[in-house]
């Protein structure tokens, strides 16, 4: 992939986040990012793959006052751009009319996963509990709900990530499975500094040699412990070479349709799980945030 369509998709990335053009009476527009100080070495690794391609300053330390905190300042850090053809006609696409909207033919182009990456970084937030990952969230509500309901439209059509709209107009993004493929996807470019987004290593929770699955009612079980324990081998089609990990990339693709089923008839079995595939299962469960129950559905469709 060239060097100008990396650039592009971290433009893209940056002005979906904090990124933004700005532009002075007559003047040219000039490229700008902020970051807190707490944030100084996202912005010095935002800056050393842009200043190739855009004329910009290192980042800056800026002290403001703000009556609004406890000690009465803030403290960040600006990159700032001088002036250039490439952003003029940046600010033409993201400004038509001087304010930032979302340019649908550009992301349709640009928006890949370093594109994302760079937008989860600025504007992402991981939402842990007791440490579980409960969702991730996009802070796009400055953007207009149409624009969001695109975004959403785009980042299934391109990733197969379901996200929705919550009430405060951001992304939202809750299926456990797929939070766990997003941050697999975006972690190739994610900064040292932002490893508060990273995903979390799910608690390995063992699971009860005697337990209750629930099917499809279309698969009919005469003898469902022996016929779910023959069936369990399949899961291992799952785990990467060294049979220690789960191959997300393969088990996404697995997996992309039998998660979009919902509210199907089901039917609860009573089995006793063969050693090894207790471990087998649970560690599947731990890698993947899928239920026992879908992977035993997987077995029987694979």
């Amino acid at each position: 992939m060239d060097q100008q369509f990396n650039f592009h998709a971290r433009i893209c990335g940056k002005l979906l986040g904090d990124g933004c053009l700005i532009k002075q009476g007559n003047r040219q527009p000039r490229f700008q990012f902020m970051h807190r100080i707490e944030d100084v070495s996202w912005a010095q690794y935002c800056y050393e793959r842009l200043q190739d391609f855009l004329p910009l300053s290192p980042p800056t330390y800026s002290k403001v006052a703000d009556p609004r905190l406890s000690k009465r300042y803030s403290e960040r850090y600006i990159v700032q751009s001088r002036t250039h053809p490439t952003i003029t006609n940046l600010y033409a696409t993201w400004y038509p009319e001087g304010e930032k909207v979302i340019p649908l033919e550009f992301l349709d182009s640009y928006l890949n996963e370093e594109a994302l990456s760079w937008w989860y970084q600025d504007d992402g937030h991981l939402k842990i509990v007791n440490g579980t990952m409960k969702k991730i969230i996009l802070s796009a509500d400055s953007f207009t709900t149409f624009e969001n309901n695109y975004l959403i439209q785009l980042l299934f059509k391109k990733f197969k990530l379901r996200f929705s709209l919550d009430g405060q107009n951001r992304l939202i993004l809750y299926d456990q499975f797929q939070i766990i493929y997003f941050l697999k996807m975006i972690s190739p470019w994610l900064s040292p500094a932002m490893t508060r987004k990273a995903a979390v290593v799910l608690p390995l929770k063992p699971i009860a040699k005697r337990t209750t699955v629930y099917l499809p009612s279309t698969i009919n079980l005469r003898k469902p412990t022996a016929e779910i324990n023959e069936r369990l081998v399949k899961l291992y089609s799952l785990l990467c070479e060294e049979k220690k990990s789960v191959c997300l990339n393969t088990t996404f693709k697995e997996f992309e349709q039998l998660t979009l089923v919902d509210d199907v008839p089901t039917i609860g079995y009573q089995i006793v799980i063969q050693e090894p595939y207790c471990d087998l299962l649970a560690r599947v469960r731990q890698q993947t945030g899928l239920s026992v129950s879908l992977l035993v559905e997987y077995c029987f469709l694979k």
